[in-house]
């Protein structure tokens, strides 16, 4: 088998296991297997398989060869490290990137196709009455049910299905439900009465449903429980809540930022700009004020949001302070923000993804250290951490940021089939402050990646011009990924420590889209990302349907 590196190396061997070189280029590794197997098999099993249409046999010869097999020439095989070498290594197979270079027509899922049950019956022989067609609707077995609450796109029979899945209330003479019917729960509190649950999620993210079913089955404030709201945006037509989720699967609670009742957006090509930087507000709010509780710093706002000049001069007094050292250490001293967007449901009872019931964002502060129980302390876990411990060995190794080399790479990038012909660049979008590109190695066929340009390690860090570039390109990368056919993915943020003494990161956020007929398998687990694409081709379809 031959192994070689493509024109874009440098001769430096890396000590750490990343595509960036300190020169600033992407090395990419090249397998054009040629090989020789031995033919360990005893016995042939010659079956007819069948025919072709004109009668002549199919015959399973070549799964029975005679002697040892000679395979001179396989697919190429491309191999790239991820620039962070905790993320594991992407393999691109030539053979299937290579239809789609210089075609990024070629790039895209296929939209769903209108799905009725009901019309479907309509053309039948047999012609049904409603009550009849819901009447059948009701006698089909759950899997059924499942599958027909996602992928429908009719209102009636979605409606229809809501009425199997929960008991909702009705005012007289109104076809329109006013409230969710209740039960007395494990200790006597009222909850609502869902009899299918698995339906009942698949149904609320349908963004067929009617609104007003989506209004009172699960938007209104209270209809999922008691998780107080601590936050409010209201700007022109945006309103988004904040939800403090006291017991939550992350230690200390976390915060979920939902778009409100009165505002439903299931598409990102809904949300605005407004209502992306209300989303983000809600999130720099409770970071600032949370760090400025830690050090004694007073909010300047009750029961109110903070105007973005307050924001920014909170922002300032903060860094200020850590600067000084004249503060306290600080207990909570990192930030956690995700989005899980969309939903999928198997009929087979797998969840695809989280639910997401309209558009929602969710964040958190990490702590410093969390006690063990040899009765001393563990530094507690962020994975932006990981990025610091790898910049600071990069840079130990080769006396050259790490960053300063992967903008370089970025920017001076070229095919990862060394070809001449087609696209090079893996830049989106870009302003004075953000880079929106594809990574050279994709955890995701089309991963897309959210970077600050200058040392910018964490929202702390981030003034008033950063945080509206930032959220302007976290807004382009959901909304370009719908564009492809993507409608689950997730959002994930690397930042660093609030008070790390000698910060080399820049703030990151990838957005990993799961593809259909991808899902996670022993691949994935050893952190070998499989593609069929290169990424200059995703990076160029992802511009064509920006434009």
């Amino acid at each position: 088998m031959v192994c070689q590196c493509n024109h874009t190396m440098s001769g430096t061997v890396l000590p750490l296991r990343t595509c960036v070189s300190p020169e600033g280029f992407f090395r990419v590794g090249i397998h054009q297997p040629d090989f020789d197997v031995h033919n360990l098999r005893q016995n042939d099993y010659i079956f007819r398989l069948g025919h072709l249409p004109d009668g002549t046999p199919v015959w399973n010869h070549a799964n029975f060869p005679g002697g040892d097999v000679r395979e001179p020439s396989a697919d190429t095989i491309y191999e790239i490290a991820n620039p962070f070498p905790f993320r594991g290594t992407t393999f691109i197979n030539c053979a299937w990137a290579d239809p789609k270079a210089g075609h990024p027509e070629k790039m895209g899922i296929p939209r769903p196709k209108a799905c009725s049950l009901f019309a479907s019956l309509e053309n039948q022989p047999l012609k049904m009455t409603p009550r009849q067609k819901i009447g059948l609707l009701a006698s089909f077995p759950h899997p059924l049910k499942i599958a027909l609450a996602q992928a429908s796109t009719n209102p009636e029979e979605l409606c229809a299905l809501a009425g199997h899945a929960c008991t909702l209330v009705f005012d007289p003479g109104s076809e329109t439900p006013s409230g969710m019917g209740f039960c007395p729960g494990k200790n006597g509190t009222p909850v609502p009465d869902i009899r299918y649950h698995d339906l009942f999620e698949v149904l609320v993210n349908n963004p067929h449903l009617p609104d007003d079913y989506k209004k009172v089955m699960v938007l209104r404030p209270g209809i999922q429980g008691d998780s107080e709201i601590v936050g409010e945006y209201t700007h022109g037509d945006t309103h988004v809540f904040e939800y403090l989720r006291r017991n939550s699967y992350i230690p200390w609670g976390h915060f979920a930022s939902n778009m409100a009742h009165d505002r439903i957006r299931y598409r990102a090509q809904d949300l605005t700009r407004e209502d992306i930087f209300g989303l983000r507000h809600l999130y720099y709010q409770r970071v600032y004020t949370r760090v400025a509780g830690q050090l004694k710093i007073p909010v300047p706002a009750h029961r109110s949001c903070l105007s973005e000049p307050d924001l920014e001069t909170l922002r300032q007094t903060i860094t200020a302070v850590l600067k000084s050292g004249r503060g306290p250490e600080l207990d909570f001293n990192g930030a956690l923000w995700g989005w899980n967007f969309g939903f999928g449901f198997a009929q087979s009872g797998h969840r695809l993804h989280a639910s997401h019931q309209m558009i929602h964002q969710q964040n958190a502060l990490i702590p410093r250290q969390v006690p063990d129980n040899a009765r001393t302390s563990l530094p507690s876990f962020a994975c932006g951490d990981l990025v610091a411990d790898f910049a600071r060995a990069y840079e130990a190794a080769h006396d050259t940021p790490f960053f300063d080399a992967y903008i370089d790479a970025i920017r001076h990038n070229r095919r990862t089939d060394g070809s001449n012909q087609g696209e090079d660049s893996l830049i989106i979008h870009e302003d004075d402050h953000i880079l929106l590109f594809v990574p050279k190695a994709q955890v995701s066929e089309w991963e897309l990646q959210v970077m600050t340009r200058d040392r910018v390690p964490h929202v702390l860090a981030a003034d008033t011009a950063v945080r509206n570039a930032l959220d302007l390109a976290i807004l382009k990368a959901a909304q370009t990924l719908e564009k492809l056919g993507a409608d689950m993915i997730t959002g994930i943020e690397l930042s660093g420590r609030f008070d790390e003494p000698h910060p080399g990161q820049h703030l990151v956020y990838s957005f990993i889209p799961r593809i259909p007929y991808a899902p996670a398998t022993f691949s994935e687990a050893q952190l070998r990302w499989i593609s069929g694409a290169y990424p200059e081709d995703v990076a160029h379809a992802c511009r064509r349907v920006l434009a």
